[in-house]
Formats: structure tokens, C-alpha cells, sequence
């Protein structure tokens, strides 16, 4: 679940290809947490390997909108893989993997219901081949403490460390922010070391300056914590006080989510 924070380009996203390399099936699940619905990835170039990552929801036909979508490409399946295990990325992964004869893997097999492979026992860099690129995994803990992301060439999945609009929860007492912090430093450096020119997230549409992106990010989290300092330093004593204080433009659906992410930098600030 993303939990929209900051509102942000209202740009509609309904999914499709963006590259051969990648096409976006949108689950029907759009909400205030899940933006246009959650994005289904299929990564590699049609007529050969590819993965499906983020099956999604099991809700309203999107397991078969994606065997549908890997027909038409005439895609071979070699795995599913999650970003992360929240209900919206995963329900309906375990499924879609018993369908398709393939492995499902992620990088915390014991955070979830179904059979899963971790990601070569939690190595980060792993690599997994696709028609036409190389997936290599990358650890970014934080908004959850399973969170990876996914680097194909100029391109990185980034599940809900990153998404298409606004910006995302820090899930505590699992997401941490001292670890989401550093995860962001992580794709910054990964944009610049390899001319990274788009993002696929998890939500939302796709990001095409990166790197500004990712920078905005790190800025707005020290900018939280600025503001929560001093909304403690002038007496407020309890999350629900603090988002009174500091989150007073979100909408109601997404208090709990800004709630969590106050826990989150409390634990921050009182660690540092």
C-alpha cells in the first residue's frame, strides 16, 4: 500500500507499454492508498523470457488481464517476483505463479502466506535474465523491510520506494526511515552511475527525471523531520497531535499513513 502524503501531478494513468522492454497491466484497484490501482510489470521484449512482477489484487479478472497480456506478447514466464508482500503488490501472486508453473520470489519469503524463493537467501545484485536485459535486484528497505527494486538497463522498478505521484509511507514499526533514507541515497547514486532515465513504479505513472525525483524525495523527508522537530518542540506530544500540526493538507482516507510515517521519524529522531 503506497498512502499518498503530498498531493502531485494529477496526470491519469491507465498502464500500457513503455518500452519493449515493459508493459504496465493496471489492476482495478484504484483508491486515496493505491493511486490508479496498483501496476502490474511485465518485464522482457515479447516472443521470449520475461518475469510478471506485483501480480496485484485478486479482484475483478486482473489475474487473467495478465495472462491475457502475456499471450498477446507471446511472453514465457521464467518467474514472479514481488517488490515487497503488502496485500496490494502480492494477494494474488501465489496464485498467478500456480498458474503459470513458475517460481514466486521475493526477498522475505517469511513475510508471506504462499511458497516463495528469496532472492538468492537475501543477496542483493542478484541478476535475472529476460528476453532482451539482465533484471539485477536491489535491497531498498524502508517502506517496508522487504523492498526491492528491479534495474533493467536505462529503467528501475521501484514498487512503492518510489512512486508516480505524491509520495510514499514509511510503513513502521516494519518500514524504517533511517533504512528508507539510505535506500534513496542508493537510487541517486544508481541513476547517476547508470544514465537511469525512467522510473516504473508500483503506482502511478512512469517518472521521467528520475533523478530530480528521487532528489525531491530525500529533500521532503528532511523537511518532515524538521517540521516534526519543532512541532514536538512546541508541545505536541502524540503522532495524532504532530499530523494535526505538520499533515494538514492530506485527505482523511490517508491519515492512518501519515500516522505510521510520524511513528516512523519519531523512532528516526529519537535514534539520531
Amino acid at each position: 500500500m503506497s498512502g499518498r502524503i503530498l498531493p502531485g501531478s494529477q496526470e491519469t494513468w491507465s498502464g500500457g507499454e513503455v518500452s519493449p522492454l515493459a508493459e504496465c497491466v493496471l489492476a482495478p484497484n484504484p483508491s486515496p492508498w493505491t493511486l490508479d490501482g496498483t501496476n502490474t510489470w511485465i518485464v522482457g521484449e515479447p516472443g521470449g523470457s520475461c518475469v510478471v512482477i506485483d501480480p496485484g489484487p485478486i479482484t475483478n479478472g486482473h489475474g487473467q488481464a495478465i495472462e491475457d497480456t502475456l499471450d498477446r506478447r507471446k511472453g514465457s514466464p521464467v518467474s514472479v517476483l514481488l517488490t515487497h508482500g503488502h496485500v496490494d503488490h502480492a494477494e494474488g501472486a501465489g496464485e498467478l505463479a500456480l498458474r503459470l508453473g513458475v517460481p514466486l520470489r521475493a526477498w522475505d519469503a517469511d513475510l508471506l502466506p504462499d511458497p516463495v524463493e528469496a532472492f538468492g537467501s537475501h543477496h542483493h545484485g542478484e541478476k535475472i535474465e529476460v528476453e532482451g536485459g539482465i533484471l539485477e535486484v536491489l535491497a531498498t528497505p524502508g517502506h517496508s523491510s522487504d523492498s526491492v527494486c528491479f534495474v533493467i538497463g536505462s529503467m528501475i522498478l521501484t514498487g512503492d520506494t518510489v512512486l508516480g505521484r505524491g509520495t510514499t509511507l514509511v510503513a513502521h514499526p516494519d518500514g524504517r526511515l533511517d533504512d528508507y533514507l539510505v535506500s534513496l541515497d542508493l537510487l541517486a547514486r544508481v541513476c547517476d552511475e547508470r544514465g537511469v532515465g525512467l522510473l516504473l513504479p508500483g503506482h502511478g505513472p512512469t517518472v521521467d527525471d528520475p533523478r530530480s525525483v528521487v532528489s525531491t524525495y530525500i529533500s521532503h523527508r528532511h523537511e518532515r523531520l524538521d517540521e516534526i522537530s519543532a512541532a514536538m518542540a512546541a508541545g505536541a506530544q502524540t503522532a495524532d497531535e504532530i499530523v494535526d500540526r505538520v499533515y494538514v493538507d492530506i485527505p482523511r482516507e490517508v491519515r492512518p499513513a501519515a500516522l505510521a510515517t510520524v511513528l516512523a521519524q519519531i523512532e528516526y529522531l529519537e535514534g539520531n
